[in-house]
């Protein structure tokens, strides 16, 4: 759990570092569309070569959106052991009595696995660049437009934000009780089933109350400098959109595009 990628921000200068935040978003969204559009492999192949650019352009290394993974691991290997039970159909991989491996199983599995790699790794990206305040100034001003219908685009922005900022603190947190615990003699990895999930309990338990206590003192902390979310605030900085920002978001509209044309031509 060290070294952990997502939501963390690394001031590198970069170009994209720069960026409108409102762009850097929309520019997420856009490809979280198309990530989802049935291109096949050239469509996925396009939108590597978009992230790939990306990330050359925010001067971030491919080892270190992949440390993003680290902690979906768990979630695929279950995946993968699930979709292996539950999909019976395709060209038999493995058989062995009764247990048998089939193609669909695997292929569905490698499906959704590049997909959630994908998003992984476009918000990492976006978070490693963008600083928390602007994070939370771009949310709220494309939220803006609708205020009109009682949504509170400050409350969001700023609950988002928070929630991106305390993901690495979460896992350094997580990290700091299992060694405490393991000095304590506790075993996460050996043991039976019931011991291990005892040990995972007395690890949830006090993660869970850090956690609670973390936001406590933030809420505290933020009330003593008079934050009110209801209030009309003032802004230091004005977001203002550039030609690389533009430029930004038309790439990522031409890798939309060009995935709607794989899907449709398949």
């Amino acid at each position: 759990m060290n070294n952990i990628a997502l939501g963390r921000y690394l001031p590198l200068n970069s170009v994209v570092d720069k960026m409108d935040p409102r762009a850097k978003i929309l520019i997420m969204l856009l490809l979280m569309i198309a990530i989802f559009i049935p291109a096949g492999f050239w469509g996925y192949l396009l939108i590597f070569a978009f992230i790939w650019i990306a990330l050359k352009l925010s001067k971030l290394t491919i080892g270190f959106a992949l440390r993003s993974m680290k902690p979906m691991l768990f979630m695929m290997v279950f995946l993968l052991v699930i979709n292996v039970f539950a999909i019976k159909t395709g060209v038999p991989l493995v058989q062995w009595g009764w247990f048998s491996i089939y193609s669909d199983a695997i292929s569905q599995t490698v499906y959704i696995i590049v997909r959630l790699m994908l998003m992984v790794i476009i918000t990492t990206i976006l978070t490693a660049t963008t600083k928390p305040l602007d994070l939370t100034l771009g949310i709220e001003k494309l939220l803006k437009p609708f205020e009109v219908i009682g949504v509170p685009a400050h409350i969001i922005a700023m609950m988002i934000s928070i929630a991106l900022r305390f993901i690495p603190t979460l896992i350094e947190e997580t990290q700091r009780i299992m060694n405490a615990q393991a000095s304590r003699g506790v075993d996460l990895e050996n043991g039976t089933l019931k011991e291990k999930i005892m040990a995972v309990l007395a690890l949830i338990v006090p993660l869970f109350v850090s956690a609670f206590d973390r936001a406590d003192q933030l809420a505290n902390a933020m009330e003593a400098r008079g934050y009110d979310p209801q209030r009309e605030r003032t802004r230091y900085k004005v977001l203002q959109m550039t030609g690389i920002d533009y430029a930004g978001l038309a790439a990522a509209a031409a890798v939309l595009a060009g995935c709607i044309v794989l899907a449709l031509v398949r």
